[in-house]
């Protein structure tokens, strides 16, 4: 078991020796301190990791029509929210589920790292639920004309289609959203009250019109939604 001290700066000093101080945190390097530090996991946050999808699991992720894309790759990490009309990923079976590449800001950050670090993660968020979906694998990026075809809108169909082989899936406990309280309309933020993206934009380049962008962005983004 952990004592602890408190010291001048109000941080948290570990009496036996574990951690180390830098700027005046006191720094956990372990997973044996972090073990002593929190107790072990409870049965249920244990068994509820299988390693393919559950008839009750896919019919969470179909419920979805938002994720949010963790790669890795040489430069560092990426998350990317990805999100589509219906659910947000296709299941293809038991072990696989298929997230077309629509149009974005064409940075491919995410498929950068892919074809770099197989590694990804997916966190599947269902409209007015408080219980998410996470999906742990690997992955690749097809453009198997078969493929990206059979995903077709308006006439239109991604470029690449991220195919995701499932590692591990498991359900996320409420508690995040819960406190967030993020399906409270009450709770919802006035957009009018924040920054523009043009705004936005102008913050990191000083000569960038930012009143040019905001008032052609929602044209454009209809006509390259898909």
């Amino acid at each position: 078991m952990l004592s602890v001290e408190r010291i001048a700066t109000g941080s948290v000093a570990m009496a036996d020796g574990t951690g180390s101080m830098e700027n005046g945190m006191t720094i956990i390097r372990t997973v044996e301190d972090l073990t002593a530090l929190y107790g072990s996991s409870s049965e249920a946050s244990l068994v509820k990791v299988t390693s393919r999808l559950t008839p009750d699991y896919a019919s969470m992720i179909e419920a979805s029509p938002f994720a949010a894309l963790a790669t890795v790759g040489p430069e560092g990490l990426d998350c990317s929210p990805r999100g589509d009309d219906v659910c947000v990923v296709r299941i293809a079976d038991d072990k696989t589920v298929l997230m077309p590449d629509w149009r974005g800001n064409n940075r491919i950050d995410s498929l950068a790292n892919i074809v770099r670090d197989p590694r990804v993660a997916l966190m599947f968020l269902v409209p007015g639920s408080n219980t998410t979906m996470r999906i742990n694998g690997t992955a690749v990026v097809s453009v198997d004309p078969e493929l990206t075809g059979s995903f077709e809108i308006d006439g239109k169909h991604p470029r690449s289609v991220i195919v995701v082989t499932i590692g591990e899936v498991y359900f996320q406990c409420a508690r995040a959203l819960i406190r967030s309280q993020l399906w409270n309309p009450e709770r919802f933020i006035d957009p009018a009250s924040l920054p523009t993206p043009g705004t936005l934009l102008k913050a990191a380049k000083a000569d960038f019109d930012k009143d040019a962008y905001d008032r052609e962005w929602p044209e454009r983004a209809a006509k390259t939604m898909w």
